[in-house]
C-alpha cells in the first residue's frame, strides 16, 4: 500500500513519534522520568535511534512507499534497530541483551504496526 506522494512527511512524523514514545516509555520505567532534567535525558535516549530511522528512511527512499509494510516499514525498522543500538553503544550508553531483544520488539510493533493498520484501514474504506 502507499500513500499519495504528498503524505510522506506524514508517516515520517508519524514514525519519529513512536520513535521517541518507544525512548519516553523506556526511560520512565527504567529512570522513573520519561524526559531528564530539561528533556536532556529523553534526547540523549531517542537520539541514535532518530538517526537510524533517517537512515533507514534514506536506504529505503521510503517517501516513495511511506506505509508499505514491507517494501518500506520492514527495512526502516531493521536499520532503525541495527544502527540504533550500534550508535546507542558508540555513545556509551548501554545495551544489555534484554534492551535489544526490547527495541526490536516494541520497534517492530510500533513502525510496522501502524503501517498494518493503515493498509487494513484502506482496504475497508476500499470494499
Amino acid at each position: 500500500m502507499t500513500t499519495p506522494r504528498r503524505f510522506p512527511v506524514v508517516a515520517l512524523i508519524v514514525d519519529a513519534a513512536l520513535v521517541i514514545l518507544f525512548a519516553a516509555i523506556g526511560r520512565a520505567t527504567h529512570e522513573g522520568d520519561a524526559f531528564g532534567p530539561l528533556g536532556t535525558g529523553l534526547a540523549t535516549t531517542a537520539w541514535p535511534f532518530l538517526v537510524a530511522l533517517l537512515a533507514g528512511w534514506l536506504i529505503t527512499r521510503a517517501w516513495r512507499r511511506p506505509v508499505a509494510v514491507l517494501r518500506t516499514g520492514l527495512p526502516v525498522w531493521a536499520v532503525t534497530v541495527v544502527l540504533g543500538v550500534t550508535l546507542r553503544a558508540l555513545s556509551g550508553q548501554g545495551i544489555a541483551i534484554a534492551f535489544v531483544i526490547v527495541a526490536t520488539i516494541t520497534l517492530a510493533l510500533f513502525l510496522l504496526g501502524w503501517r498494518g493498520v493503515a493498509l487494513v484501514v484502506a482496504h475497508s474504506r476500499r470494499a
